[in-house]
């Protein structure tokens, strides 16, 4: 970041606001430490900016300063968030909120501090006694008619991260207007109005009264009870990667009548610093280095991981040499929809008014599986608040049965409105004791999968643009690729352009349709003559722009898997070379 004199300047009036009393003894002598640093590199990247509450809530680095997650800035999103409460449901005797955390550094310091503001403004505050899944959160919401939630997590960031996911009384993360409302009372809010004093009457700690009748819904989702009892013993390695998983997946797997479970033990220890990770994030190799290890040493049939706030599911398994391989989020999606339908089917349970969800970004080869199995599927924007939408719109006329994205997240039912890894790892179970039932394994439901469906490689370029210069650049690639939309991509010719800023489709005949969209997003799509698809969106979260890539091909047999995945990844380089992505 540029040290010039006026943002300096900026930085330290920011800063000398945060010597007052108003702040604790141990911030003000941090943030005079960075006044009296001849280096100004920290103050400036603590108080640049203010860490924006945006409609996810809020996610940064930990520390002192505006720009940080510390309980100042917690503080004053949890009242600006109780004001638009009380605003919003004024007529209510008693509003209430479900605060929940994971396992990161401070999680439980933020959480309490949360409940304590809440209950400072009269609004009732059901507090996890210890870390707990997102989705139990969302789950927590609806079963206690509630009327809104807070999450204290920062999901797959690295562990300098935390972060504050605002939620619906629906149980889903807050959509417009609500998003917007709840924004504009939070940037109303200044240190003194926060209350940070607790009434400890309006505070309730829960925990085992929620996990109890979670676990039981969670249970009703399993299709086939028989292959599970025969196959009761399926060898199973988990790991919650220091996590929330650690306290639900185990149990939910027992429930389910699992009883081979061997969860990793070094990982099972709950740790903010995830001490035995770069990264804890079950989408890399690397995250599921001991898990692997593990998997090998007792021959296991499945590897699942799940990340920090157990929404997310990572997953391995054993190819058709017996060497063990990762199974991508688009691979996920695919064989937890294709499972559902198929074994609904299988059992009559499958009804026409039954529907599916993906997003915009999710592999193409799920609309395939729903035609040929003359089911609807739903297109939405990334994000599970949306998918948490298209069942609310639904609800009391037409069911839900599964919905994912690529980024390693399902949702397997609806009494719970964010992504799921318990009864994810409990339905991956359920699945590969139906391939075990058959003499197969998870790899040959995927290859099998890929003969009836059709062959998809799919990839993601993220190309990272930090600070100002960064957002601007991003900004330009955006406009550039509106004003001159690739003709041809890899050698295959482009026949229709999506853009959801505008909301429009062209056709290469200049036929221009309307998307329907519940509002317009920057993202645009390419999709080519051999069914190639592109989608380009800026992240919302980080300073990158992400491309995500599928090719597909014709698969007749199950042994054609590699070298199809390697020419497909060649697809690939090209299509990136087209788009002057080489180099990222």
């Amino acid at each position: 970041m540029e040290n010039n004199a006026a943002l300096i300047a900026q930085c330290e009036a920011k800063a000398k606001a945060w010597l007052s009393p108003s702040f604790d003894e141990q911030t003000r002598n941090e943030v005079q430490a960075m006044l009296d640093n001849p280096d100004k590199t920290q103050l400036i990247e603590s108080f640049y900016k203010d860490l924006e509450f945006g409609t996810g809530g809020l996610r940064g680095i930990m520390g002192p300063g505006t720009n940080r997650m510390n309980i100042y800035v917690v503080g004053m999103a949890t009242q600006g968030f109780a004001n638009y409460l009380k605003k919003n449901f004024k007529d209510r005797e008693q509003i209430s909120v479900v605060v929940c955390h994971d396992c990161r550094n401070n999680s439980r310091l933020y959480a309490e501090t949360v409940a304590n503001i809440f209950s400072a403004n009269g609004i009732k505050a059901y507090i996890f006694d210890d870390l707990r899944p997102t989705p139990e959160c969302s789950f927590a919401i609806r079963y206690l008619k509630a009327q809104a939630g807070v999450n204290i997590t920062a999901s797959h960031n690295p562990r300098e991260y935390n972060g504050y996911k605002a939620y619906w009384e629906d149980g889903a993360q807050v959509l417009a207007p609500h998003d917007k409302g709840i924004i504009d009372e939070v940037n109303k809010v200044t240190i003194d109005d926060v209350k940070f004093e607790p009434n400890k009457d309006l505070i309730q700690i829960i925990g085992e009264d929620i996990d109890e009748p979670y676990l039981r819904q969670i249970r009703t989702i399993s299709i086939d009870h028989e292959v599970i009892r025969r196959q009761h013993d399926l060898k199973i390695v988990y790991t919650p990667l220091h996590g929330a998983g650690r306290v639900m997946i185990p149990r939910s797997l027992a429930y389910w009548g699992f009883d081979n479970v061997h969860c990793v033990p070094e990982q099972m220890i709950k740790d903010g610093n995830f001490p035995t990770v770069d990264r804890p994030n079950p989408e890399f190799a690397e995250a599921l280095t001991l898990g692997l290890r593990d998997a090998k040493k007792l021959d296991a049939d499945i590897l699942m991981a799940s990340d920090p706030d157990a929404d997310r599911v990572g997953m391995a398994c054993k190819n058709d040499k017996g060497e063990w391989v990762l199974i991508n989020g688009n691979q996920t999606c695919l064989i937890f929809l294709w499972y559902i339908i198929t074994n609904r089917k299988a059992k009559g349970l499958l009804k026409p008014t039954d529907f599916i969800v993906k997003t915009i970004v999710t592999t193409e080869v799920i609309r395939k599986i729903a035609a040929k199995q003359n089911i609807e599927m739903r297109d939405c924007y990334t994000g599970f608040k949306w998918i948490a939408r298209e069942i609310a719109l639904s609800e009391g006329k037409q069911q839900y049965i599964g919905g994912g994205e690529e980024s390693y997240g399902f949702l397997a039912e609806d009494f719970v409105r964010d992504k799921d890894a318990v009864s994810a790892c409990s339905l991956l179970a359920e699945i590969c004791a139906y391939a075990k039932d058959q003499g197969k394994t998870l790899y040959d439901i995927l290859m099998g999968i890929y003969l009836e469906y059709g062959f998809s490689k799919e990839f993601t370029v993220n190309v990272e643009r930090p600070g100002k210069s960064g957002a601007e650049e991003i900004q330009k690639m955006m406009s550039d690729f509106r004003a001159n939309p690739p003709k041809e991509l890899g050698g295959s010719k482009v026949v229709l352009w999506k853009d959801y800023k505008t909301l429009k489709a062209t056709a290469a005949d200049g036929k221009v349709t309307d998307l329907v969209m519940p509002e317009a997003s920057n993202v645009l799509q390419w999709f080519c003559d051999d069914d190639t698809k592109v989608s380009v969106r800026p992240s919302g979260t980080e300073p990158k722009i992400k491309f995500y890539i599928e090719v597909k091909d014709t698969m007749t047999d199950a042994s054609q898997y590699e070298e199809l995945d390697k020419k497909g990844m060649k697809k690939i380089e090209a299509i990136k070379k087209s788009l002057g992505l080489e180099n990222d």
